[in-house]
């Protein structure tokens, strides 16, 4: 196991450098790079150089990532391109934002998907059954800013129930009750495409799992099924839901662009929109390299869930996990 995770953080490592190097190579090619975003139009030639030699930005690129890499190791983000403010500074709170939208969506829907699912697998073609289908088939189908204005429209403009938008009404940053207050809105919009996923996964894992021979063998033997379900089935039906939870992991970093953009919500997603069309990619690649941080760590926590799920394997087996 141990052996396992370090090879696994020394591939991440490399992983995390090959992305840094892309990221860097990409914002410095594209069109209106650091250069134009840095420098003042209507600068006259001399005053540019000048301006661009304070900045650093006429060494040779190589020296000019090397120098941010090193920065980034120290845990400095760097500064905003526009306004020279630190990056640091308008990542981090995002971060928490998001994961307290995210986060809570993605509990609820697993809290609701997973023994609805598993429940459904057991009674196939129901009322239950037919009702998850049709749940599942809106939340795929539906466009999630287009679910959103509509609840904007109905609890908040309509019947004045709900707050429109933001995190906290002015004045009560902080309250407890009031961010509950924000967060129906978005969450169910979250939670409705999360639901539709999981509901399909746990019902067509379970109904694969049990039509086994061994499910067959422990309702021979005259096992309850309760303990035939829930014992020999549940564990086996998880192994592919392990792997959406490891896959969608980094989504509660990264933000739903979308919602967070409908609902004014001040999370990474909506950051990350408006750093793009602003062109301040200092952000932009900080945020991408966070997002592949996260992404390396759903993967690896997927592969330690899938040890502990089945047993069958072993992480410590030589070339990684069964």
């Amino acid at each position: 196991m141990t052996e396992y995770f370090i090879k696994r953080v020394l591939q991440s490592a490399l992983v995390l450098l090959l992305i840094a190097i892309l990221s860097f190579l990409l914002i410095h090619a594209a069109p209106g790079g650091p250069k134009t975003i840095y420098l003042s139009p209507g600068l006259s030639n001399e005053a540019a150089k000048i301006q661009a030699h304070n900045l650093g930005l006429d060494r040779p690129l190589p020296v000019q990532f090397f120098s941010w890499l090193g920065n980034l190791l120290k845990g400095d983000l760097g500064y905003t391109f526009k306004n020279h403010v630190p990056v640091g500074k308008i990542v981090w709170p995002t971060i928490g934002h998001t994961m307290i939208l995210m986060g809570t969506a993605w509990v609820l829907s697993l809290l609701i998907a997973i023994p609805w699912g598993i429940y459904n697998s057991t009674v196939e073609y129901s009322l239950s059954d037919q009702t998850a289908s049709f749940v599942a088939y809106i939340g795929f189908a539906m466009p999630t800013f287009w679910f959103g204005i509509i609840l904007q429209e109905l609890f908040s403009l309509k019947w004045d129930l709900l707050p429109l938008s933001d995190m906290y009404t002015m004045g009560k940053e902080g309250n407890l009750p009031n961010l509950l207050l924000h967060l129906v809105l978005p969450v169910s919009v979250l939670t409705l495409g999360f639901l539709a996923g999981y509901s399909k996964y746990a019902r067509s894992s379970m109904i694969e799992v049990m039509d086994r021979d061994y499910i067959r063998t422990a309702r021979a033997k005259g096992l309850p099924e309760r303990r035939v379900i829930f014992r020999h089935g549940l564990r086996n039906a998880l192994i592919p839901i392990v792997t959406l939870l490891g896959l969608d992991l980094p989504i509660l970093v990264a933000g739903a662009a979308l919602t967070e953009s409908v609902f004014n919500w001040p999370g990474m997603g909506r950051l990350f929109v408006q750093m793009a069309i602003s062109r301040e990619y200092s952000v932009l690649m900080a945020i991408t390299l966070i997002v592949a941080v996260f992404v390396i760590i759903g993967n690896l926590f997927a592969d330690i869930l899938y040890a502990l799920v089945d047993p069958r394997v072993r992480l410590d087996r030589k070339g990684g996990s069964a």
